[in-house]
């Protein structure tokens, strides 16, 4: 006789199927995010090592919409690239916990599964699997057993757009089981020595591949009930050594109503604070004067990002902390251009790199993970020639912060505002898109056809 269903599973499957009443804040605040990851993934179109990626591999009649571009993919193969052009700049919005990543990921697979629905329940099922992915983020640590955080956006995104497709409490269920039975991807190549562009288009794998599972469950493919449980060869006795994966509070809304976004610079997130002081040094000091950085900072930081040696590409750059820091002492700013080769040919960066020390501060770390506040502390101090007292400046909360949610809002706008206006070809869409942006009702109205069209060049 076959094992039930773990109760992990059937867990989500039930939020899914059965979801409470969501808060008007989290649909308000999903309007934000969908807006802000709209206008990422028009933003990575200027890069070509994006477009080349996010081209579909063979012509279809008919499809759905790939983001700021007039190309058509089969519903999957949309979603890998649209997934990527989200993820692409490390722009869009993020989570973090025990595990971190990107909720807005999820949108890959989940415009296309609703294709054909409105717009408010995108925005619902937004809210479904951010609250997925990030309470599985708070108590499940995937990064130190060699996964990337994307496994997540797999199961997010496979449980959500099953049953958007149209899939019951079963068929989630079934779907889900196949998701955990791909186990990986490998962080390979997040790290050195083999950082490389796979970290951008990651999510968008993770999209089609939930789709994938949706889709085939849909057909009634069967389902593995113990895949987590079973001894020896389930997911927890391979990867968690027999511990079991837990999920810390109530699913409901918490993770959409609490998600931090990137407003100011493409940094990654445990670098935002760091990059944000530095900026704020940067009128206070000349580069030749510099010598020497203290960097405390919190653990997560030090183990995805603290980084020597020789950066390779753009991917290696954006994941290093000092290097961020770097140029935003330098530039007093950072943008997504300043990750490519001719910026860092700049022999001022290396110089600075190897003038800082970064160490843990234990109670930045403490307060990481204080369901309380979630802070993302950096503290810089710099010691300059000839003068006895340092500049310092620690930064707790990054702007994208729920706590400076109010501060910032307006930069989020202004930050929507210059990506549409980055594609040339759709301003005769951006007034209405600007507009959009602030109004709830009218967003929620529109099909994600309607919607989808109005992130189309009009040719």
């Amino acid at each position: 006789m076959r094992a039930p269903p773990d109760e992990l599973i059937v867990q989500i499957a039930k939020y899914v199927v059965h979801p409470p009443e969501f808060s008007q804040e989290a649909y308000e605040t999903a309007r934000l995010a969908l807006y802000d990851a709209l206008g990422c993934a028009l933003y990575a179109l200027r890069y070509n090592d994006c477009v080349k990626r996010i081209t579909p591999l063979f012509a279809v009649d008919k499809g759905f919409p790939i983001i700021g571009t007039s190309l058509i993919a089969d519903p999957i193969n949309a979603a890998f690239s649209n997934g990527s052009l989200i993820r692409w700049l490390d722009f869009n919005d993020t989570w973090l916990g025990k595990e971190w990543g990107h909720p807005s990921d999820n949108l890959g697979a989940l415009l296309s599964a609703l294709e054909g629905k409105s717009v408010k329940e995108l925005l619902e099922a937004m809210i479904k699997a951010y609250e997925i992915q990030g309470i599985l983020a708070l108590s499940n640590s995937f990064n130190k057993i060699g996964l990337d955080h994307v496994i997540l956006v797999k199961i997010a995104s496979t449980a959500v757009s099953t049953f958007y497709l149209g899939g019951d409490e079963d068929a989630v269920i079934r779907a889900l089981t196949n998701a955990f039975a791909d186990l990986g991807p490998l962080r390979i190549y997040r790290h050195q020595p083999n950082v490389g562009p796979r970290k951008s288009w990651a999510a968008g794998d993770a999209c089609s591949r939930a789709l994938f599972h949706a889709y085939h469950a849909l057909r009634g493919e069967m389902g593995y009930p113990s895949v987590l449980s079973t001894p020896k060869w389930g997911f927890e006795a391979v990867l968690f050594q027999g511990n079991k994966l837990t999920i810390e509070r109530p699913l409901k809304d918490y993770v959409m109503r609490h998600i931090l976004f990137k407003t100011l610079f493409p940094a990654e997130f445990h670098a935002q604070t760091a990059v944000e002081a530095a900026i704020s040094l940067h009128s206070k000091l000349k580069i030749e004067d510099i010598e020497k950085i203290e960097v405390e900072t919190h653990e997560s930081a030090i183990r995805i990002i603290d980084k020597k040696g020789p950066l390779h590409n753009p991917a290696d750059r954006d994941h290093c902390l000092q290097y961020m820091i770097a140029i935003g002492l330098i530039k007093g700013s950072l943008d997504a251009d300043d990750y490519e080769s001719e910026v860092a040919k700049d022999p001022r960066i290396d110089l600075l790199r190897s003038i800082m020390e970064v160490k843990e501060n234990s109670e930045f770390s403490k307060d990481y993970l204080d369901p309380d506040k979630r802070s993302i502390a950096n503290k810089l101090t710099i010691y300059l020639k000839g003068v006895k007292t340092p500049l310092t400046n620690t930064v707790e909360y990054p702007i994208g912060h729920r706590f400076r949610r109010d501060e910032s809002l307006p930069e989020l706008f202004k930050k929507f505002e210059r990506n549409l206006r980055s594609r040339t070809n759709m301003t005769t869409q951006t007034p209405d898109l600007l507009n959009l942006f602030h109004d709830q009702k009218k967003t929620e109205a529109l099909s994600i056809s309607e919607l989808m069209a109005l992130f189309t060049p009009i040719s």
